[in-house]
Parts: C-alpha cells; sequence; structure tokens
C-alpha cells in the first residue's frame, strides 16, 4: 500500500505476479472493507506516515501480519526514475518478497498512547514559550523592564498589572496572559496523567534513579524506546536517538566522523541532552565523564557526548534489569514523592516517608560525598589511561 492522505494505491503481489491493483479510500468504513477482502495468510505492507497506526489497527485482524517500512531507507535503496504511485506500491511489495525490505517496529497500543501523551505535553510547552515571548515583546515595544524575578510567577503578575502601557498594549498583554493561564492548566492536566502512568511503569522509576532523569525525561525516553529487546547493543539505541556521528570512508582514506545524525526521535535526544546539562551540575561519574570531554571538545560536544553516555546506561539497566549502583535513595525517593503528588496522591501526615531522607542534611551530604568519590576514582581512571605508552605499529 502506497499510503497518502485520502487515499491508498494497493498492488496485490500473489505467486510473483501482481494480480491486483486499485486505489481505496482511507476512511474507517472503506479501509475495513479492504480487510475484509484479504486472506488470513496475507502480508500487508505499508510505509510508516501520519496515519500509519489506525491503518495498522484495522488491518491487523485480518491478515497474518501488517510490515511498516522505513521510507528512508527505502528511498535509499530504490531509487527510481518513473516514480508513481502505482511504482511505489509494487516497489513495496518486491522488497518485502524478497527480504530486503527495511521494516519498522509497530508500536504497541500501550506505547502508542504514551507517545501521543508525550508528543501533545511537547506542543503544550511549544506553545506557553511561545505566548511568553509575546508578552516580553509586549513589554520590549513599550520600554518596559526592570522586573529581576520571575515574570510570570506571583510576584511578576502583580508587577505586569501595574506596568506602564497604553489601554490597546494592556488588553493585548491581558489576552496573552489568559492564554498562558489556560495553557497551564491543560499542561497540568496532561503532567497529572503522565505521572499516574510514570508511577505504575517500573521502567521509569529506574531510568529516575540516574542524575539529571526527571520523570518528563525518563516518560519522554521509554515512549520513544517502547521495547528495549529491538535494540541488541547500546549502540543501537543511541544511533536510533541520533546521537551517534556521521562517518565517511571509501578506499584507503581513513574514517572520517562527523557531527551526529540527529535521526531518530527528535524529542527524545533533546531530552537526554537536557538530563546531560542537568547531570553536569552535580557530582558523579556522569559529571567526572563531562568534563573530561568538555577539555578536549567544548561544552556542546560534552553535552552530546554525555547524552550519548546515558542513553548507554539506560540500555544497561533496561536490558539487564540491574539497579544504577551510582543512585543517590534519598534523592531518589524525593523525586518520587514529588511524581505521586504530581499524580494527585494526598498529602501525608504523621510519620514521614523515605522522602523525607533528602531534607536532612547528614543524609543529603553522605550520599554526596558517596557519588564524589565515584567522580575522583573516575577521573584518577581517566589519569591512568593517559600514562600509557603509545601504541607501536607492527613492522
Amino acid at each position: 500500500m502506497d499510503v497518502h492522505r485520502s487515499f491508498a494505491q494497493v498492488a496485490i503481489l500473489d505467486g510473483g505476479r501482481f494480480t491486483e491493483e486499485c486505489r481505496i479510500e482511507l476512511e474507517h468504513g472503506a479501509v475495513l472493507g479492504f480487510g475484509q477482502r484479504l486472506r488470513k495468510d496475507d502480508e500487508v505492507v505499508l510505509e510508516a506516515t501520519g496515519n500509519t497506526a489506525a491503518i495498522v489497527r484495522l488491518l491487523t485482524p485480518f491478515v497474518a501480519r501488517v510490515v511498516i517500512a522505513n521510507p528512508l531507507q527505502v528511498k535509499a535503496i530504490a531509487h527510481a526514475r518513473v516514480k508513481t504511485d502505482k511504482v511505489d506500491a509494487r516497489l513495496l511489495a518486491r522488497l518485502h518478497a524478497s527480504g530486503f525490505l527495511p521494516e519498522v517496529w509497530a508500536a504497541d497500543d500501550e506505547t502508542q498512547n504514551l507517545r501521543r501523551l508525550v508528543s501533545e505535553r511537547a506542543a503544550l510547552v511549544r506553545s506557553i514559550r511561545r505566548v511568553k515571548s509575546r508578552v516580553q515583546a509586549v513589554l520590549h515595544a513599550n520600554l518596559v523592564s526592570g522586573y529581576a524575578g520571575h515574570l510570570f510567577g506571583k510576584g511578576g503578575r502583580r508587577w505586569l498589572a501595574t506596568a506602564p502601557l497604553p489601554k490597546a498594549e494592556r488588553d493585548l498583554l491581558a489576552r496573552h496572559l489568559d492564554e498562558l493561564d489556560w495553557l497551564d492548566t491543560k499542561l497540568e492536566k496532561l503532567n497529572r496523567a503522565l505521572a499516574r502512568i510514570s508511577l505504575d511503569d517500573g521502567r521509569t522509576r529506574k531510568l529516575m534513579s540516574i542524575a539529571g532523569i526527571s520523570s518528563v525525561v525518563a516518560t519522554s525516553v521509554i515512549a520513544a524506546i517502547g521495547d528495549i529487546s529491538r535494540f541488541p547493543s547500546p549502540d543501537r539505541l543511541a544511533s536510533y536517538f541520533g546521537l551517534t556521528p556521521r562517518v565517511r570512508q571509501s578506499g584507503d582514506h581513513r574514517a572520517i566522523h562527523g557531527r551526529i545524525s540527529k535521526q531518530g526521535n527528535t524529542l527524545a535526544r533533546t531530552m537526554l541532552i537536557e538530563a546531560a546539562w542537568s547531570a553536569a551540575s552535580v557530582p558523579g561519574p556522569l559529571r567526572a565523564f563531562f568534563l573530561r570531554i568538555k577539555d578536549r571538545k567544548g561544552v556542546n560536544v560534552a553535552a552530546v557526548a554525555t547524552a550519548r553516555k546515558i542513553a548507554a546506561l539506560i540500555w544497561q539497566l533496561l536490558t539487564k534489569e540491574a539497579p544504577y549502583r551510582w543512585a543517590r535513595p534519598a534523592f531518589v525517593a524525593m523525586k518520587m514523592r514529588k511524581l505521586e503528588l504530581r499524580a494527585g496522591s494526598p498529602r501525608a501526615h504523621g510519620q514521614a516517608g523515605p522522602g523525607r531522607d533528602y531534607w536532612i542534611k547528614e543524609i543529603r551530604h553522605r550520599e554526596l560525598d558517596l557519588v564524589a568519590q565515584a567522580e575522583a576514582a573516575y577521573v584518577a581512571m581517566a589519569e591512568a589511561w593517559k600514562d600509557r605508552p603509545p601504541k607501536t605499529q607492527k613492522g
């Protein structure tokens, strides 16, 4: 099926030859009607597009398998001078029949739902940033400045109410602030829904034990990964996030490593880089790694390299189901308690829970000393690498 926005071109390959070609409308009833015409041993192939999930869901009960093709790799494998819908549909069928079709993992319903929520949250955050920029633009256009605190907090709102603006500009500012309040309410509801999902997912709790990973980062990464078993190595997972460098090599020339590919899940990659910046601000092995790369390549390269290191850590934790050795128990308990409150759990009164330990100075400093020792051990190990004699070429 060569899928477009409103229709799909179909080519049926049976016994090595095309027995039927047709076009079906991408409407619920039409797709169900097409599925009822198929046999139980048929396999359907289509490229990953915006409406792929709906087509897969409708056709799966009628056939043996629905295969999703990677459109970028299909384009790279088969470049045709003549490109029509019929040619593309036939190409997908032939590639699948010959075993050369590059497939994409089909996410289950739970993962699809989580991905939708994560994408919706990211869109809301972008909208909030845009509205805040418009508020700043109104102030800048009217030469109003000088508030030193958080402009959109309680104090900032009181200051905005008294800002010297013409009536038309004040009305515009009020509309922006009303929109901001509406978006904040939607974001709060969405955060509550995501927090409830995170509390029921052991993978999220495990990832939150890594320095720099919040519940938002963990949920975004879990949504992107889905089933960790589809990644046979940490490098495959890092490549999926677009954190591996491009490589160019030909003939006897040495391989040239360029910038990261930036292919794959953009949101998860952004979240991992944010986690890297956060991890670089607290003691621990990840900060030692960040500082070592920073001294050689600069802060931006160090942040990306640390994000890739975190991706490798995630693979190890999820694949081997092992705890993170350098987790800070009191700090993780505090993060989990905040997640429970965001999910709507009642505030407990009486006996304090494990999240209280983080606010005890002695316990907090003890944990910081432990991870600081791990950071020092990593630095010593890196220094030992430098003391090794250079390798000599044989011959």
